[in-house]
């Protein structure tokens, strides 16, 4: 597909989602895809290999999670390829973002990934989830297709704020994976409507229990 195609593409999927990015936005948003997409050849970073498909499948997914976010100290849990991290990092330049993973090919690739966009509000740091222990707390805690929500809960509950929102980005979700959260937490299932997405995808906000 060429590059005007993409772009009129995420122009349209972003009118969908009900987003207005500045084209500057937009365009390195597409050459976050076209990066993926040369270093996915070597280091295999996701099985999705058509750029199309990961416009779909990991930008416009990635900024389905906008109207959730909460503060302005967000970690993304379990990064990978900087996703959803980087494409909301370059939507929100407001926001300090720690991109969260513990694999040293993906977080060079997520290194050199900001440097190339240029992003300020972007810190990369290897490190498994339970053993990070940041010098001050995040308002979002988010994750995408990282663990079960007990295990997400268990190895990244501490490093959200007392109020903090905990953000779980998901296919489908069952009941008894809702139920299985520990004490003291609750939940909230959110479908979203992914533009070119057919599968099933949501996110669920997990909150502390307060009084």
């Amino acid at each position: 597909m060429k590059s005007a195609d993409l772009r009129g593409l995420l122009a349209r999927g972003c009118a969908q989602l009900n987003i207005k990015l500045p084209p500057s936005v937009e365009e390195k948003l597409l050459d976050f895809v076209a990066l993926l997409s040369r270093w996915n050849e070597t280091y295999n970073l996701t099985g999705i290999r058509v750029p199309e498909e990961m416009l779909s499948k990991h930008l416009l997914d990635s900024l389905s999670v906008l109207p959730f976010l909460k503060g302005n100290r967000l970690v993304d849990v379990g990064s990978g390829a900087g996703l959803p991290g980087i494409p909301l990092a370059l939507a929100c330049p407001e926001r300090h973002f720690v991109l969260l993973d513990s694999q040293g090919k993906k977080t060079r690739f997520i290194t050199h990934a900001k440097s190339v966009l240029g992003l300020q509000n972007v810190e990369v740091v290897q490190s498994r989830a339970e053993d990070y222990r940041p010098t001050k707390l995040f308002a979002t805690v988010i994750s995408r297709a990282f663990a079960s929500l007990s295990d997400f809960m268990r190895l990244a509950g501490h490093l959200g704020e007392p109020h903090a929102s905990f953000l779980a980005m998901k296919g489908g979700i069952h009941a008894d994976e809702v139920q299985a959260l520990p004490a003291g937490f609750s939940a909230t299932v959110y479908p979203l409507e992914v533009p070119g997405l057919k599968a099933k995808r949501c996110v669920v906000e997990i909150r502390r229990n307060q009084g």
